[in-house]
């Protein structure tokens, strides 16, 4: 059985960028919540979080035909390694272009959290106090304004969202609370 001081050392091994050693931790933290909160395995949501993106530095791009580069490499990595099938099959289904239904609700939670998260630390950067009093309303109102975080798809958050049948204020502020627990290792 797969831990998570095994999925770290992976990361470790093939994640040498800082901020996306963070986005991993990040989306890693989300996924623990939504696995206490949808009645999933914390350890095993949490380790499908902390790899999501783990090839992601190294084949920055794909070839959906020929399923190479992020993440077709990782889950090439993870199989090696003998990672559960649940958790290849949600880092599969997080990468839109890959063409694998999400029908797992730990692969719906990965694709909702990740560019959400990503989009929840880049709000908290101009707050002095980050995560601590960020709200659902603030975000709501950045993520109108397209030129901000501009890279993150608004797109792929709405769908991850309605994805999981969930209120779209009311799971933002559930991120925003997942996050808080890990702000120091984030704005370090």
């Amino acid at each position: 059985m797969k831990t998570r001081a095994d999925a770290l050392a992976l990361l470790h091994e093939w994640v040498k960028n800082e901020n996306l050693r963070k986005h991993m931790y990040c989306v890693e933290a989300v996924m623990r919540a939504c696995a206490e909160k949808y009645g999933g395995e914390p350890e095993l949501w949490g380790m499908a979080g902390l790899v999501h993106d783990l090839d992601y530095e190294r084949y920055p791009y794909f070839d959906a035909e020929k399923k190479t580069g992020h993440p077709f490499e990782g889950l090439k990595a993870l199989r090696e390694k003998d990672y559960p099938p649940e958790i290849l099959e949600a880092i599969d289904g997080h990468a839109q272009y890959s063409c694998v239904p999400r029908a797992s609700l730990m692969a719906k939670c990965l694709f909702a959290v990740d560019e959400l998260s990503g989009f929840l630390v880049a709000c908290a950067y101009l707050r002095p106090d980050h995560f601590a009093a960020l709200t659902s309303k603030s975000v709501l109102k950045k993520l109108k304004d397209k030129s901000f975080a501009a890279k993150v798809s608004r797109e792929d958050i709405d769908l991850g969202i309605a994805e999981l049948g969930a209120d779209k204020a009311e799971f933002i502020d559930f991120v925003i609370v997942s996050l808080r627990p890990i702000q120091p290792q984030i704005f370090s």
